[in-house]
């Protein structure tokens, strides 16, 4: 099929080489000219055939708000818009009832797979409606690997499962990093490459996490090169922000998240007060700078 490309960046480039390869045709559009196919929004939607498939791989926020604006008063009615970036369902929700008085179709398409989607394929959760899912179904078999697409439900299912499945990722990820922590720290100072690669092999544990925390151990055993600075790009407060609304328990994820909060500070007033009051009621020594 003919599809335009929004953003071409490292995740959106290597989606449109996946696409070319499976035979589509994609005319690609971003805003560094040294990489854009062509000048502007409006000459993108000038090169395709109607009815046109447009898809989105914009960052979430202000950027994806003011593309899909603009793509709206380009588009014609029949037209289709895909938002493969990490929007809030709820704000997916808003466009796709904004866009369908314009007669304008759209998807949320919630979209993991990183840098390795290239090769390994994309697993992406669609939300909209059955005519706008069908429409995209040959650029979704092409960007996904055998069976790693699915038509979740209506406008804003797509990027909602995608938040819980980062939010998932969050503790998943918190967890690996506490666990090898707790070994690095211990008396025996195991191979951290080497028990990665070991949990691999039939393990409970075992899973592509892993495989990446071996290649990662691979190149810098103690990760010296590394600063322990995470930031976070969204999901996962969005989905404790659920948890409250739904009334779900999410500990786990909660408090993954807060870790993230806690790595960014490198003296933390937190725990200036604490180590004041523990010297206050106990006396017990602190250090001074």
């Amino acid at each position: 099929m003919q599809i335009g490309f929004v953003g071409l960046g490292r995740m959106g480039a290597n989606m449109v080489e996946r696409l070319r390869r499976g035979g589509h045709e994609v005319i690609g559009y971003d805003r560094d000219p040294s990489v854009s196919e062509v000048g502007s929004l409006a000459e993108l939607v000038d090169r395709l055939a109607g009815p046109r498939a447009v898809w989105v791989m914009v960052p979430a926020g202000e950027p994806t708000e003011q593309t899909v604006r603009d793509l709206a008063d380009l588009l014609e009615p029949g037209d289709l818009l895909v938002d493969g970036g990490n929007s809030n369902f709820r704000d997916s929700m808003r466009r796709s009832a904004d866009l369908e008085e314009r007669g304008l179709l759209f998807i949320d398409a919630g979209t993991s797979g990183g840098i390795w989607g290239l090769t390994e394929g994309y697993c992406l959760m669609i939300g909209g409606s059955e005519d706008a899912f069908r429409r995209i179904k040959p650029a979704l078999k092409t960007l996904a690997p055998e069976g790693g697409y699915a038509h979740i439900g209506p406008s804003g299912a797509g990027h909602f499962t995608k938040m819980v499945h980062n939010g998932i990722e969050y503790a998943m990820l918190q967890a690996y990093a506490e666990g090898f922590e707790i070994l690095q720290a211990s008396q025996f100072r195991p191979d951290l490459h080497q028990l990665a690669h070991l949990w691999n092999q039939g393990s409970v544990v075992r899973s592509w996490m892993l495989e990446l925390a071996e290649r990662a151990f691979a190149k810098d055993p103690d990760l010296s090169g590394l600063r322990g600075y995470v930031e976070d790009s969204g999901e996962g407060r969005w989905t404790v922000l659920e948890a409250i609304n739904e009334d779900v328990p999410a500990p786990t994820i909660a408090l993954s998240l807060f870790a993230r909060f806690a790595s960014r500070q490198d003296d933390s007033f937190a725990m200036k007060v604490i180590a004041a009051l523990r010297n206050e009621f106990g006396g017990h020594a602190v250090k001074t700078q």
